[in-house]
C-alpha cells in the first residue's frame, strides 16, 4: 500500500468480516500508513478538516455522529480523543466514558445509561468505552446469565439500527494492541510518576483473562457488525498510526453526511452595524 492511501483504502484495510479471527490481524500494520510523518501530517490535516465539517454539523441540528471506541486496557481510547478531536470545538463534542455501573444504572436495564449519552443532533458524540462492555465484561466476569448475554447481541444490533434510523450515524472502532504492547503500556505506567494516576491493579487479572477477552471481542465482531453499523479493527500498537486511521474514517464520514449551515430567511444587507 503507498504511503498516502485513500480514505476508502484506509476503510477498507480494517473493515471486518462475519468470520473475523483477532489473531490473524496484524496489530501494527506497517503496510498502512508506512512514513510516521507523512501520517501525522495527514492526521492535522483531518483534525482541522472534522473541526470544519462538526461546526457545519452543530450549525445544522438535524443529525448526529456517534463515535464508539472499544478496546482492552491501554488499546488507546482516551489518546484517540485527544489525537483526532483535539482541534475540534468543545460546543458540539461530548465525550462519555464508562466505567462500572452505578446503582442507579444497574436498577435500569443495561442499554438505558448508553441511550443517555447518545449525541443530541448537532453533536458528536464519543464512547470511551460503551454498551459492547455488557457483552465483554460481563461475558468473561461472568456478570450476567449466559442467556441474557447472548440476547444481548441482537439487542444491541436493534438498538443502534434505531439510532442511525432516527439520524444518529454510528462509528464502531475496536484498538487492537498485541498482548506484548499491553505489557509495554502497563510496564509505562508503573515508571512514569506522570502516568501512575492510570494504574489500576485490576488491570493484571484482566490481563490474565487475555484469551478469554480475545474470544469475547471475536464474537462481539461478528454477531455485532452491521451493515448500518459495521465495526472496523484498528492496528493499535502504533498510537500514531492508529489516530491517523481514525481520523481518516471520521473525516470521510463526515463528508459523507455533508452537514450544511441552514439558511436565513432576512437578507445581510437589511442590517446596518453603526
Amino acid at each position: 500500500m503507498n504511503d498516502k492511501p485513500s480514505a476508502t483504502d484506509i476503510d477498507a484495510a480494517i473493515a471486518v468480516g462475519a468470520k473475523v479471527k483477532l489473531a490473524t490481524l496484524d496489530t501494527r500494520r506497517d503496510d498502512l500508513l508506512p512514513d510516521r510523518k507523512k501520517a501525522e501530517k495527514q492526521l492535522a490535516e483531518d483534525a482541522a478538516v472534522i473541526n470544519t465539517l462538526q461546526d457545519r454539523l452543530f450549525a445544522e441540528r438535524t443529525r448526529a455522529l456517534l463515535v464508539v471506541l472499544q478496546g482492552i486496557d491501554t488499546s488507546g481510547k482516551d489518546g484517540t480523543v485527544r489525537a483526532v478531536f483535539n482541534e475540534t470545538g468543545p460546543l458540539g463534542v461530548v465525550v462519555t466514558p464508562f466505567g462500572r455501573p452505578t446503582e442507579e444504572e444497574l436498577a435500569h436495564d443495561y442499554l438505558w445509561r448508553v441511550h443517555r449519552a447518545v449525541p443530541r443532533k448537532g453533536f458528536i458524540g464519543i464512547f470511551n468505552r460503551s454498551h459492547y462492555e455488557d457483552v465483554l465484561v460481563a461475558k468473561v466476569r461472568n456478570l450476567a446469565p449466559a442467556d441474557a448475554i447472548e440476547r444481548r447481541y441482537g439487542e444491541i444490533v436493534a438498538f443502534e439500527q434505531h439510532l442511525v434510523n432516527n439520524g444518529v450515524t454510528v462509528l464502531k472502532f475496536m484498538l487492537h494492541i498485541s498482548r506484548d504492547e499491553q505489557k509495554k503500556r502497563l510496564q509505562d505506567r508503573l515508571d512514569d510518576p506522570a502516568k501512575r494516576w492510570k494504574w489500576n491493579a485490576s488491570d493484571l487479572e484482566d490481563r490474565k483473562l487475555w484469551d478469554d477477552y480475545q474470544a469475547a471481542y471475536e464474537k462481539m465482531l461478528r454477531k455485532t457488525s452491521s451493515a448500518h453499523a459495521p465495526w472496523r479493527v484498528v492496528p493499535a500498537d502504533r498510537k500514531w498510526r492508529r489516530n491517523a486511521i481514525i481520523a481518516s474514517v471520521v473525516r470521510a464520514t463526515l463528508e459523507a453526511m455533508n452537514p450544511q449551515y441552514p439558511p436565513v430567511s432576512w437578507k445581510p444587507e437589511e442590517f446596518v452595524i453603526e
